[in-house]
């Protein structure tokens, strides 16, 4: 087993429209704004931008994402990850009842040295870091979809 590869899955149901769910999602320079994890977004270009993050655990992960896929018909959000971590991310916007399912998946390789050499005991806290910074994700998207 590889310990410092990971594949994360989250399911946000929300009480929200597609359209606008979608809309927030891909706004990734807003992201500070909403998911206070989320510590910096800085815009390289049109497609590239350059994201710190830090949940619970006291280290930030900093890395740098290039849009591969975004189509508003499919709901789709994909992005590829170089830096700290390193792989591929995608939101996937999806009709729900009344609301909006967004799914996030995510599979990573740890390039950041001190969480490489704390894989094996760290694994379990870097999981729920995650799953932490997840929650709270979505707590500040309603806040935000409500504010709006």
């Amino acid at each position: 087993m590889d310990w410092t590869h990971y594949s994360f899955l989250s399911r946000w149901p929300l009480p929200f429209g597609t359209t606008a769910v979608f809309r927030a999602l891909e706004r990734v320079e807003d992201y500070p704004d909403w998911w206070p994890q989320v510590r910096s977004v800085t815009r390289l270009n049109d497609t590239t931008g350059v994201i710190t993050i830090r949940s619970v655990l006291p280290y930030d992960m900093t890395f740098t994402a290039r849009e591969t896929r975004r189509d508003p018909e499919a709901g789709v959000l994909e992005i590829e990850m170089s830096g700290d971590i390193k792989g591929w991310a995608r939101w996937t916007v999806t009709a729900d009842g009344a609301g909006t399912l967004a799914r996030y998946e995510q599979v990573v390789d740890v390039e950041k040295p001190l969480l490489r050499r704390l894989a094996v005991p760290g694994r379990p806290f870097f999981r729920l870091n995650h799953r932490l910074m997840m929650r709270s994700g979505r707590r500040g998207l309603l806040g935000h979809l409500q504010a709006v």
